[in-house]
């Protein structure tokens, strides 16, 4: 089993853009969501992941992934997935030796951009980069699942 430690935050600014090394394109759907835990099917680019993740404590969270053939992903997301489609483009930002994740979302969540880190601990300390605006680690608000429209937060 794994563990995502995660910190998410709203972006202020397009400065990311011009920082990042590359950009990849994410469609996902969820086959199921319960208060204990999600499953996710996420197209990346030219390759598919079945993922699934428990409840959040903070910015930690149980977390299986496993890659999936594409055709396969496709048809999950056509065929079995709730909610919306979440439809998204990710940059990848390196900053202070870490690697950001700025998602950029299309469709029914344009305008809403946010910007993730991945941690060894919850404690861990990290240097914000100039795009960083408030956190929302925690918050259900901005959980994709969330976003998807079939999981609700309290």
């Amino acid at each position: 089993m794994g563990k995502e430690i995660e910190r998410k935050f709203l972006v202020k600014d397009q400065s990311f853009k011009s920082m990042a090394s590359s950009v990849d394109r994410i469609e996902q759907g969820y086959v199921s969501l319960r208060p204990g835990g999600t499953v996710r099917v996420r197209i990346k680019n030219d390759r598919a992941f079945i993922t699934v993740k428990g409840l959040n404590t903070g910015a930690v969270r149980d977390e299986w992934e496993y890659e999936i053939p594409l055709n396969d992903a496709r048809e999950m997301i056509d065929r079995v997935t709730e909610g919306t489609v979440i439809k998204k483009c990710r940059y990848n930002v390196d900053y202070e030796g870490r690697k950001w994740e700025v998602d950029v979302f299309e469709g029914a969540h344009q305008g809403l951009v946010l910007a993730e880190i991945e941690l060894e601990s919850a404690d861990a300390q990290i240097e914000l980069p100039p795009f960083i605006g408030e956190e929302v680690t925690g918050n259900p608000q901005y959980y994709n699942s969330v976003l998807s429209g079939i999981s609700k937060f309290n």
